[in-house]
């Protein structure tokens, strides 16, 4: 069974740096497709950076410079590096994978940037 449980989230000021870290099980780690998508209250799910199976990434125009997606297969675990955090950063920080078809969700995780 795919499992994705999401850490790291906290409450920072601007400026700071945050990582978030996703554990994959059930599935070959690496072999497929991921994501990170932030949600805030009263909004549907926002994308925010993709990493491939060949390590390829994407990212949204807001994170663009200031995020790092990456993964260590044999940890099982990918990472979403977040520098310069704003305040518009704020929300639930949610961990996707694509698996043979099915789209799989973790549980989120909190981040909240103010002074």
């Amino acid at each position: 069974q795919v499992q994705l449980v999401e850490s790291g989230g906290g409450s920072v000021q601007p400026g700071d740096s945050l990582t978030l870290s996703c554990v994959g099980s059930g599935f070959r780690f690496g072999h497929y497709i991921m994501f990170w998508y932030r949600q805030v209250p009263g909004k549907g799910r926002e994308f925010v950076a993709e990493i491939t199976s060949l390590d390829g990434t994407r990212y949204a125009d807001s994170v663009n410079g200031r995020f790092v997606i990456s993964r260590d297969i044999d940890r099982k675990t990918m990472f979403l590096q977040m520098n310069n955090l704003k305040p518009d950063d704020t929300a639930v920080y949610y961990c996707r994978a694509n698996v043979d078809m099915q789209t799989y969700w973790g549980e989120g995780t909190q981040v909240t940037v103010s002074e």
